[in-house]
């Protein structure tokens, strides 16, 4: 992205805005110096910068869009989505692998009362820029975009898991040092299942990883210094079900709509504007989505993907939510179990079927789904078909998660697969 995301470009506007207000002048957030600007920014804040007030995060917003965006004129930096970061959006940069939040530097530099440190982050990415770019390299120079950041480190994708409360103790009781040896013993029984260089990178970020935590404890009591590794072990040690993964968004306007819906036995009439749609190739899972009503009880309002009431998603453990946004967290088995049992996958399916020939009759034409429509129609039979075997294969008391994951980590399960198949697989152990 060139620009800042909209959120962040209103706040820059309304931070230049309030700055020519309380400066009686108009002052460029752009151009000004930040000793310049630290003159207005103090009198908008009325005193020591408190995060939890919603003006001084105002403040805060339109300054972190103020930083990247000079980090884009003088460094060629670019925005990229990352849902886990407090302003929902970081900088990176085409020639290394670097990424920054500007809204964090920002809060730092205004908590010290120094926004002149900004120069300082912004001369400490020049060096680190400059040693990459003077780095030797196989292959080339690396020319990175920002759909390569989103892939790598924003965490958009989603996948339900069924988790065994056992093993989930057992994971937080055992020490690093168990825990290392079990992965090692089952990269190895992976075997021939597992390419080397995967098994390779596997070793160095798992057993790795394991081996900069304290041996003395047990993982439970250190999860809030390795959050993304405590989630990526309860996937491989205690994970016994889970559906594919897909966009949040996926779910949220495809997925779960489709199971409120259900099986309709008729279909509504359709309007003018409706038929037009059809006529000019409009799909008919959008079609259908937006014209039959739900069969079950309406969502919660402003629930979590449109299905979970805010208040019943949880911690999987306490550790997991002192640092950063938790990644995966429990939802209520029966909600979802309740839905599912109602519905009929395959006379969904079907269900669809004579919705396009209802939308052809009504159009006068022949309707059918674009190459995209049907493998969206397709991506979301399978996951709601997944998610149906998940809650009816779960044992009585298993844990229901969402977990969520970048693109990159999404693309990896295959790897992952075999090293969880044989962590969690009968062993053969032969006596002399």
């Amino acid at each position: 992205m060139a620009r800042p995301p909209s959120h962040l470009d209103a706040a820059l506007a309304q931070l230049a805005a309030s700055l020519a207000q309380v400066e009686g002048k108009p002052v460029d957030p752009l151009q000004a110096t930040w000793p310049e600007m630290e003159a207005g920014v103090i009198k908008l804040l009325q005193g020591p910068y408190v995060p939890d007030r919603p003006e001084h995060q105002l403040v805060a917003l339109g300054l972190a869009a103020a930083f990247g965006q000079r980090l884009a004129d003088s460094d060629k930096a670019f925005w990229f989505p990352m849902r886990e970061s407090p302003e929902g959006a970081m900088v990176g940069f085409p020639e290394a692998l670097l990424m920054l939040s500007p809204f964090t530097a920002v809060t730092d530099a205004l908590r010290r009362a120094q926004l002149a440190r900004l120069d300082e982050v912004a001369k400490d990415v020049r060096r680190a820029l400059a040693e990459a770019r003077f780095a030797p390299t196989a292959g080339g120079p690396v020319r990175l975009s920002p759909a390569d950041y989103a892939r790598l480190f924003d965490p958009s994708f989603l996948q339900f898991l069924s988790l065994d409360k056992r093993r989930l103790e057992e994971l937080w009781a055992a020490r690093p040092d168990k825990l290392a040896r079990d992965l090692r013993e089952a990269l190895t029984r992976a075997g021939g299942r597992l390419a080397p260089e995967s098994r390779t990178q596997l070793e160095q970020q798992l057993v790795g990883a394991l081996g900069r935590l304290d041996p003395a404890k047990s993982l439970g009591e250190q999860l809030a210094q390795a959050p993304r590794l405590g989630e990526l072990l309860v996937d491989l040690f205690a994970a016994t079900q889970r559906t594919g993964s897909a966009p949040d968004e996926f779910w949220e306007d495809a997925v779960f709509p489709l199971l409120f819906i259900g099986v309709p036995d008729g279909f509504p009439p359709l309007d003018a504007e409706e038929v037009r749609a059809a006529q000019q190739g409009a799909d008919p899972l959008l079609l259908f989505l937006d014209t039959v009503p739900y069969r079950q009880p309406a969502p919660p309002e402003d629930g979590v993907l449109g299905v979970f009431e805010v208040d019943q998603v949880g911690l999987l453990h306490p550790g997991l939510g002192r640092t950063g946004m938790p990644r995966l967290l429990t939802v209520p088995a029966e909600t979802l179990r309740r839905l599912l049992q109602a519905l009929d996958v395959r006379a969904l399916a079907d269900a669809l079927g004579r919705f396009t020939t209802y939308l052809s009759e009504k159009a006068g034409k022949p309707v059918q789904a674009s190459a995209p429509g049907k493998q969206m129609e397709e991506a979301a039979l399978a996951l709601l078909g997944e998610c149906k075997t998940l809650l009816t294969a779960a044992a009585g008391d298993s844990t229901l998660a969402m977990r969520r994951l970048t693109e990159a980590e999404a693309l990896s399960d295959g790897a992952l697969g075999a090293v969880r198949q044989a962590l969690q697989g009968p062993r053969i152990i032969l006596a002399p």
